[in-house]
């Protein structure tokens, strides 16, 4: 069963060190991620966590709360190839989209994908984003609408 963690003092280090799979480069490494997170501390609306599968952390995820848009993003979303393909990232999406769902503050959440990053493209489109035909940074913008 997946829940979620805080990232404290007790899972840097997992969630630091964990790899994105070999050769891919489409999501920035946790330790950058969590800098972000740190940078931007101050608004107030970000949000990084560590995934867990069974009391073992197996990923990443970083939402950013837009409250104005009643929008949130799920900015990173990140599993080593040692937990790659079971069915976490999926299982977490549906989890956070329910959880978006039912705080009653959202009307839609969004991501982006870069075009060749098939196996998290289909994940998405799995848990209900769909493709807005929108780039940003060389990223397509998927959204769904609550």
């Amino acid at each position: 069963m997946i829940h979620f963690q805080a990232i404290t003092e007790d899972n840097f280090d997992e969630i630091v060190h964990m790899k994105r799979p070999e050769g891919e480069n489409f999501v920035a490494s946790n330790a950058y991620s969590l800098a972000q997170a740190w940078l931007f501390r101050e608004d107030g609306d970000v949000y990084p966590f560590a995934i867990y599968h069974d009391g073992m952390p197996v990923g990443f995820m970083m939402l950013d709360e837009d409250t104005e848009e009643r929008c949130l993003v799920v900015w990173r979303i990140m599993f080593p190839e040692e937990h790659a393909d079971r069915g976490y990232g999926l299982e977490a999406l549906k989890q956070i989209i329910r959880l978006a769902r039912e705080s009653g503050k959202y009307d839609f959440m969004v991501l982006d994908c870069h075009p060749d990053n098939k196996r998290a493209w289909h994940v998405y489109e799995k848990a209900g984003f769909r493709d807005t035909g929108e780039m940003e940074n060389g990223e397509c913008l998927l959204r769904l609408d609550f």
